[in-house]
């Protein structure tokens, strides 16, 4: 039978491992002069994220993004490639209508946003549609020629002889 010596120092790794990776996750910081919890924000340049769906169809891709509070002005929407860029900024406007107030919680998020993802096929940017209805942003990216799928014609030539029991 063995036995290991317990190291204090081996939980302090594991316990430093998971605050590291707690923090890479969701690196909160508060805004200037605001005495309320902030929102998380992404490492990525101080910016929050942006939470997509992404459909892929026989000869497009629908991206799907929730932006309430945002106005159509306020988007930038970049195809380079199979690569997709959406950025913008959601403006708090609370202080012009009450500067007097004083806040007792504070969860909405504002500030600037961006998202850039990879698509598994390269778009056609200059025939991409974007639409904006109730807070919801719809990219339409068609597939470039070279990433739709093809039927290929199969031509007819001399008949073989099919070999019984095999039905093709």
């Amino acid at each position: 039978m063995s036995s290991s010596r317990w190291d204090p120092w081996n939980e302090f790794v594991s316990l430093r491992d998971a605050m590291n990776n707690l923090l890479e996750e969701s690196f909160v910081s508060r805004p200037r002069g605001d005495s309320a919890p902030a929102a998380p924000q992404s490492s990525a340049a101080g910016t929050s994220g942006l939470a997509l769906d992404i459909r892929e169809n026989a000869d497009s891709f629908d991206v799907i993004a929730s932006v309430p509070g945002v106005s159509p002005d306020d988007v930038d929407i970049t195809v380079i490639g199979d690569r997709l860029r959406i950025s913008g900024e959601r403006k708090d406007d609370s202080e012009q209508r009450n500067p007097d107030g004083r806040w007792i919680l504070r969860e909405r998020r504002f500030g600037a946003f961006e998202r850039s993802v990879s698509l598994p096929a390269a778009v056609k940017a200059e025939a991409a549609s974007a639409e904006f209805r109730d807070g919801v942003l719809t990219v339409n990216l068609p597939k470039a020629d070279e990433a739709r799928p093809r039927s290929i014609p199969v031509k007819g030539g001399v008949a073989r002889a099919v070999p019984s029991g095999n039905d093709q």
